[in-house]
């Protein structure tokens, strides 16, 4: 009986550490820059997010040590906006002009077999 509740008891800690994945609120310093290394696990996501007011720009670069999938995105009610989306990714850069006052998002998700480095600069 014992056994049986201790093997239960580390399935549902390894099940809640497997599901984890990086979702990180965007902290400006005062130079308007915010900076993250993560490591993106295999088979999971690293997220940014923050609100952002129409009219903002927000430039952005990233480099990662392996292809990630990425977008940017927003959400209005149900449906899920991309102004930008691509994958397979190593590397990329661009910038954000903000349409809409809403929590803009950064994701990356990794769909290798392995984890994958990531650095991300965001300047406003």
């Amino acid at each position: 009986m014992i056994h049986r509740i201790s093997v239960a008891l580390s399935l549902a800690i390894l099940c809640s550490t497997a599901a984890r994945a990086d979702i990180i609120d965007i902290a400006w310093n005062e130079q308007g820059r915010f900076e993250r290394r993560v490591s993106v696990a295999p088979g999971k996501f690293a997220e940014v997010c923050g609100k952002l007011a129409r009219a903002d720009s927000v430039a952005w670069r990233f480099k990662a040590s392996g292809p990630l999938n990425f977008n940017i995105h927003y959400h209005e009610g149900k449906d899920v906006r991309y102004p930008e989306r691509r994958d397979a990714l190593a590397g990329a850069s661009g910038r954000l002009q903000v349409v809409l006052d809403q929590d803009y998002c950064w994701m990356w998700t990794n769909k290798s077999g392995q984890a994958v480095d990531l650095n991300l600069l965001l300047t406003r």
